[in-house]
């Protein structure tokens, strides 16, 4: 069985699903071997719930896009923002980009996978369920080299589980030398806002 987070083994099966957050009902197109196909995830429904969009952003990061969530519903409560839409799995960065086009935001989200994001882009707000199967040290890893990337100021906003570590990744966090805050625990999910410990 080929994980999320590898490339697709098997041929694409689409389907479209109806999800509803910030009030509002929304429809995607999902596939098979791609991150929470069936739906929305908890997690991610979670950290919807537990943020607002940030209204004077210019520019973000769903890291992690899987269909592309996120970034849409950023790129459309956001007018004014770039949404860069990141993911190892191409599949799930061509359902992104075809749910960017659905809903009308394909101008300013741009599916990409980590290589090709500009090593010199930085973000007011980064957005993630990160993946935390790929194992702890890459997870610290992928944590450790997209958090760097934050303008002054700026916020990842992360939802993890908390039987899959969530309060010992925010205490690894720290010892890193980032401010952590817990802002939301629901579902079994913590919600953290993470900054540098300067701002």
């Amino acid at each position: 069985m080929s994980h999320y987070f590898t490339e697709p083994t098997g041929p694409e099966k689409r389907r479209e699903i109806e999800v509803r957050f910030w009030d509002t009902t929304w429809r995607f197109t999902t596939a098979n071997e791609v991150f929470s196909s069936d739906g929305l995830d908890l997690g991610t429904a979670v950290l919807l719930r537990e943020s607002a969009p940030p209204a004077e952003a210019t520019r973000l990061l769903d890291l992690g896009c899987g269909w592309g969530v996120l970034a849409v519903a950023l790129a459309s409560a956001v007018p004014g923002a770039i949404v860069d839409a990141v993911d190892v799995n191409p599949r799930a960065l061509a359902l992104a980009d075809s749910n960017a086009h659905a809903h009308r935001v394909a101008d300013r989200v741009r599916p990409l996978t980590p290589d090709a994001v500009e090593p010199d882009v930085q973000y007011d707000e980064i957005w993630s369920n990160p993946p935390i199967r790929i194992g702890k040290a890459a997870l610290h890893d992928l944590l450790l080299t997209w958090l760097p990337r934050l303008r002054p100021g700026g916020t990842a906003r992360l939802v993890i589980g908390r039987n899959l570590g969530a309060d010992s990744l925010q205490r690894w966090l720290v010892e890193q030398g980032w401010r952590c805050d817990r802002t939301a625990s629901a579902k079994g999910f913590r919600v953290f806002a993470v900054r540098s410990s300067e701002n």
